[in-house]
């Protein structure tokens, strides 16, 4: 008997490989974009934090689900940032 996938389960598996979203946006910025501006692709907005604060008032079962999504955006974050750091410092030993 075949089991009809959970779309919310496949949303959140993309949660696993944070480094390959990081990759994606490192790759953009080796192509000549500004981290500033990848950094606030990257980062959830603050209207928008509050925009999923109201809607969790609403729906309180989505709070777990916004806070990973958050968490998340926050690793990929955490490891781009790490990425051009790591590039500035081999260019500096050049």
């Amino acid at each position: 008997m075949a089991t009809v996938p959970n779309p919310l389960d496949e949303a959140l598996q993309d949660f696993q490989f944070p480094q390959r979203e990081a990759a994606f946006f490192y790759g953009l910025f080796l192509r000549g974009h500004r981290a500033e501006e990848l950094r606030r692709d990257i980062e959830v907005p603050a209207a928008v934090l509050k925009k999923w604060d109201r809607e969790t008032e609403r729906q309180p079962q989505l709070r777990p689900v916004l806070e990973r999504v958050v968490r998340y955006r926050q690793h990929v974050l955490a490891i781009f940032e790490n990425l051009i750091g790591h590039d500035a410092a081999t260019q500096r030993l050049q």
